[in-house]
């Protein structure tokens, strides 16, 4: 079984996890009404996705 020799300190071990960053959200605009949205989900303002409405809102 393979053991480390050495241990390894902890700014070693925190270098290699400063690259786990978390990422704004991808918000672009309906095409529909024109509301901000998630990417690649259902507009929850018209209920639309890619053209198709999906879910039905009362307006």
């Amino acid at each position: 079984m393979a053991v480390p020799k050495r241990k390894i300190s902890k700014a070693r071990r925190d270098k290699r996890r400063a690259n786990w960053k978390l990422e704004a959200p991808a918000i672009v605009i309906c095409p529909q009404c024109k509301a901000h949205k998630l990417a690649h989900r259902v507009c929850d303002h018209c209920g639309y996705y890619k053209g198709v409405q999906v879910i039905e809102k009362n307006a």
